[in-house]
């Protein structure tokens, strides 16, 4: 089953309200012509003696009929509230409150004014025929007009309280204000003057005539030094050939101001309110009384019951009109705040669909408009924060995919060193697990306890140079060695680069620059070999044949000498240094000038075992142990360069193996073996010495050129070989081989990507 939409209940709400009104309406306008038929009727039977007694029964049945009409519609309407609030509907509660507070108002002035005038009228008629006739009807003028000053008095105070209102509203929009004060008053007109008596502003009767009454120097006077001024017109006889003017009570009252200056002009609000029928005519009666008091002395029961009936008439008519009034005016207050209570369950709901509003002019309905407009701007706020927060999200993973795909190493840190965050860059930089210590300490990470307490003394210079010479970022190369990795790795090079964020965050940015420093180390050792080839060797021969040729010359002059032996012996050591430094200039010429490599699909088992054959084991010192894995698949390599490289590694092995004294026994032999890797996806190779080792110092440098353990050695040998292995695109690891925390040798690997086809 569907359910009707918010819009469509509201619409329906609306009619049905609109049916209710014209109902109220109707039944109002129809009692209410009853009642003021009736009320003609007995104002005619008032004058008209004979009249009264021949309709009589008729009035009197007429007033029966009106009155229970009226108690039935008010006993309709209070039984219509019982049940709204029974029910637990919105504003119901407040209707009661009106209904009551205008029932009170209707009744209670009603209730005086009926039971005095019965009391008036039961011991007037009963004393106009007494022997003190003159004194009751003088008691009856002075009954009347103390009445009217009591109502002149009443509107009098709420004419000053009113004009509170206006202390602080200019004359420019006093209209409004007036229009307020006079439906508050129930005020047939409200006019606003000025001290010099000019018109400033009006409502009501006199808004629409030209020339309004204006209030006199002297009331203006009384009104300032009374706080009030009240007064009744309309009550003296009629001027002959002019229309009886309408009798009301007229109220003048001084504004308050709260301006200080001493050009403020004090304004006056004057108020008229139009008589109760029923006093007039009492009061008439009574100015009349003594001239129709030997026609009334006949008929006085007749003219008391009159009287009480019209008294109980007006009191009736006094009570329905509030009780209506209070119904009509709480159906009116309750509706916009009704369509408020919806919409805010609505809103609280998260509802923000366009609320239903009044289109009318009063303070209410411009709140329903008003809450619909808001509800519209929360909903286009709502609208632009999930767009905003959309955008937010996208930038947030397009910031973390750039983050996440950047070679460099980017990490946030706190005040307190701690990882906030980090990308995978810095844990491949730093072979660290960042991710897993995040709200930890950098310092915790195994290996990284003196880089993080670098950093975080550079951020502590950072923050102190800020603050006297505005310094925005510190730069700094850092060297370390990560202790967890899959291979032994030389010593890292770190350019790091650290700056404060907004929120006092520190940011980290490292690259790593082990392998520019290296090609930096490689390119200068290769400029230097080239310089030192071309200046060494052009020399050397020149020296060893001029060493030879001393000898051949004097040796036939010395004969068998001890100076021609020892002529002999420096000739040939001179020879020897000749030829070892054209040796050193060779592999100098050789590493400056390594050609590239031309890499083809290459079994490395195949090469290894062509290399074997130039090392026979019967005539080898230190013997060469081979372990070949039969499932390594074809690399790309160049073939040449390779076999330099596997006897560079094997030549370094026996030399390190023999030197350490155990050539010859069990264990003096070197490995070589072939590994296929599955999970990394390469080919390793190693070669494996018996020797001591290498120390830190030289371990962190091996690969760099005339670094070397040998006592004749260039220290070119493993420059090479990571050399090639760099074109070779192959990982090199270099490390001591530890048996129960004792060097038992070294080992190199080098692993190669496989061939793509394979």
């Amino acid at each position: 089953m569907s359910v009707p939409a918010p819009a469509d209940l509201a619409q329906q709400a609306r009619r049905r309200a609109r049916a209710l009104r014209w109902g109220l309406g109707i039944g109002t306008a129809v009692v209410l012509g009853l009642g003021l038929v009736l009320l003609f009727l007995l104002t005619q039977a008032t004058g008209n003696r004979e009249l009264y007694e021949r309709n009589y029964a008729r009035l009197l049945v007429l007033n029966v009929v009106v009155a229970a009409v009226l108690l039935a519609v008010i006993l309709w309407a209070a039984v219509r509230l019982a049940v709204r609030v029974r029910r637990g509907r919105f504003g119901s509660r407040l209707l009661v409150k009106l209904a009551a507070i205008f029932a009170l108002v209707g009744l209670a002035p009603g209730l005086v004014i009926y039971i005095v005038s019965y009391q008036f009228v039961s011991r007037s008629i009963e004393s106009w025929f007494d022997v003190k006739v003159e004194g009751a009807l003088d008691a009856g003028v002075n009954l009347g007009r103390t009445t009217l000053e009591v109502l002149a008095n009443d509107l009098g105070n709420k004419t000053r309280q009113a004009g509170a209102q206006l202390a602080d509203v200019p004359d420019a929009a006093a209209g409004l204000a007036l229009e307020r004060i006079r439906d508050q008053l129930a005020a047939g007109e409200v006019v606003l003057w000025n001290a010099s008596g000019q018109l400033i502003a009006s409502a009501g009767l006199s808004s629409v005539l030209e020339a309004p009454e204006r209030a006199t120097a002297q009331q203006l006077r009384n009104a300032r030094s009374q706080r009030f001024v009240a007064m009744v017109e309309g009550l003296d006889e009629p001027v002959a050939g002019m229309a009886p003017p309408q009798p009301h009570v007229k109220a003048l009252a001084m504004v308050p101001s709260n301006s200080v200056g001493l050009l403020a002009e004090p304004r006056f609000l004057q108020a008229s309110q139009r008589l109760p029928q029923i006093l007039v005519d009492n009061a008439l009666a009574v100015q009349q009384a003594n001239r129709e008091y030997q026609e009334r002395a006949l008929a006085r029961a007749g003219l008391q019951r009159m009287y009480i009936g019209t008294l109980t008439l007006s009191l009736f008519l006094a009570v329905f009109g509030a009780v209506l009034l209070a119904v009509l005016l709480g159906n009116q207050l309750a509706r916009p705040l009704l369509l408020l209570a919806h919409g805010v369950r609505q809103v609280a709901a998260g509802d923000l669909t366009p609320k239903p509003q009044l289109q009318s002019r009063d303070e209410l309905a411009g709140l329903t408009r008003s809450f619909a407009d808001m509800t519209q701007q929360l909903a286009d706020a709502r609208l632009a924060a999930n767009r905003s927060l959309q955008q937010l999200d996208d930038a947030r993973a397009y910031l973390q995919t750039i983050l996440d795909n950047l070679t460099s190493g980017v990490v946030v840190l706190d005040r307190q060193g701690r990882v906030l965050s980090s990308n995978p860059g810095a844990t491949r930089i730093l072979r660290a697990p960042l991710a897993a210590f995040e709200g930890r300490p950098m310092a915790e990470c195994s290996g990284l306890e003196a880089f993080a307490q670098s950093v975080q003394a550079q951020f502590d210079r950072l923050g102190d140079g800020r603050d006297h010479f505005g310094v925005d970022h510190w730069q700094q190369s850092f060297e370390l060695r990560p202790a967890q990795s899959p291979f032994s790795q030389d010593a890292l090079m770190l350019l790091a680069r650290g700056a404060l964020l907004p929120d006092q965050t520190r940011l980290l940015v490292f690259d790593d620059i082990s392998e520019i420093v290296s090609a930096q180390r490689t390119q200068a050792w290769g400029e230097v070999a080239r310089r030192l080839a071309h200046e060494i060797k052009n020399p050397l021969t020149p020296i060893q044949l001029s060493a030879e040729r001393l000898e051949m010359k004097l040796a036939p002059k010395l004969g068998n000498t001890p100076e021609q032996a020892l002529l002999a012996k420096s000739v040939r050591t001179i020879v020897e240094q000749v030829e070892a430094m054209k040796r050193l200039v060779n592999e100098f010429r050789d590493y400056a000038r390594l050609p590239a490599a031309e890499l083809k699909p290459l079994d490395l088992n195949v090469l290894v075992q062509n290399v074997m054959q130039l090392y026979p084991q019967e005539a080898a010192t230190v013997p060469v142990q081979l372990e070949l894995d039969p499932r390594c698949p074809p690399i790309r390599g160049d073939a040449e360069q390779l076999r330099q490289v596997i006897h560079n590694l094997l030549q370094n092995a026996q030399d390190a193996t023999e030197a350490s004294g155990r050539a010859g026994g069990e264990a003096g032999h070197v490995l070589l073996r072939t590994q296929w890797l599955d999970s990394a996806r390469c080919v390793r190779l190693t070669v494996r010495d018996q020797g001591t080792g290498f120390s830190e110092p030289i371990l962190k440098r091996a690969f760099e050129p005339y670094v070397t353990t040998k006592p004749r050695g260039t220290g070119l040998g493993l420059a090479v070989v990571k050399k090639i292995a760099d074109d070779h695109g192959a990982r090199i690891d270099l490390s001591n081989r530890l048996q129960d925390g004792a060097t038992v040798g070294a080992q190199v690997s080098l692993s190669f990507p496989i061939d793509g086809a394979a």
